[in-house]
Order: C-alpha cells, then sequence, then structure tokens
C-alpha cells in the first residue's frame, strides 16, 4: 500500500522544505507554494496549473508566484511560474531545476531534491525580483496536500 501524500515526507523534511521555501522568499518579493497529492490523472501541468488557481498563486501584486506540484504515487511533478517570472527568465529555466529535481527523485532524495529546486528558483527570484521595502509575505509556505478538488473541464 502506498503512503498517503499528507505523510509521504517526514516532519523533519517538512521543516526543511519549509525552510527552504522561507530561504527562497528572503531578499525578493516572489512567493514560492508546495503541493503534494496522492494522484493526478492527466497531464501534470494541466493539473499543476489547475492548483496553481486553487491556491491563488496568481493572484501575488508582480505576478512572480511559483508552485512546485508533485504526485507521489503517480511519480509526476511540475514546476509553474506566473507570467511575471517567465517573462523574465529564459525559456529552459524551469527544465533545467527539474532536471536538476528528478535526479534527486531518482536516487530517493526527494526532500533534498524537492529543496534544492526551491532554492534554485529562490535565486533567480531574488535577482529579478529584489525584496521591496513593502515587502509583505502573500503567499504561506506550508505545504499543502490533498486534492484541492476534481479538475474543472
Amino acid at each position: 500500500m502506498s503512503i498517503p501524500a499528507r505523510y509521504f515526507f517526514t516532519q523533519e523534511e517538512q521543516l526543511q522544505i519549509t525552510q527552504a521555501i522561507r530561504d527562497a522568499e528572503s531578499d525578493t518579493s516572489g512567493e514560492v507554494r508546495v503541493h503534494v497529492e496522492n494522484s493526478c490523472k492527466g497531464d501534470v501541468l494541466d493539473r499543476a496549473a489547475y492548483i496553481f488557481k486553487q491556491l491563488n498563486i496568481h493572484r501575488t501584486k508582480l505576478r512572480n508566484g511559483v508552485l512546485f506540484y508533485l504526485s507521489v504515487h503517480d511519480h509526476k511533478f511540475a514546476i509553474l511560474g506566473d507570467i511575471g517570472i517567465n517573462l523574465k527568465v529564459p525559456p529552459d529555466f524551469w527544465e533545467g531545476i527539474k532536471e536538476t529535481m528528478a535526479a534527486k527523485f531518482r536516487e530517493g532524495d526527494f526532500a533534498p531534491g524537492l529543496t534544492e529546486g526551491i532554492l534554485q528558483a529562490g535565486k533567480h527570484l531574488k535577482i529579478h525580483f529584489p525584496c521591496q521595502k513593502d515587502d509583505v509575505n502573500e503567499l504561506g509556505d506550508e505545504i499543502s496536500f490533498g486534492d484541492l478538488g476534481a479538475k474543472k473541464i
């Protein structure tokens, strides 16, 4: 029997990932979210886009949010950046981070792989979206788990 998404990462690993989100968001106005669920029926990018909207990542002031989406039972994951970021980074930017993460995932190092991906994204967020003096944390840093509803077609 497979481990439910909620328990895929240990408490220690969840703290490590949450700290990586905070570190990635330091000195930047960019926002990072992580969502983990059991399964993804269909295309992983479509599902990630749906979750992106459900988590209101598209509502950041500068459209500079990033979603790291994982479907643990299906062994699928995606990284989605909002339009503000995608206009500033090279076209293959997310693919490079995804490849780094996939190498770790193949070794069974899921928390370190996710952490490394988050920190890489944070480095670029700091370059393109430096922290503003009136910056607020627009999105929570906690990991979200589970099915956020069926995708409407």
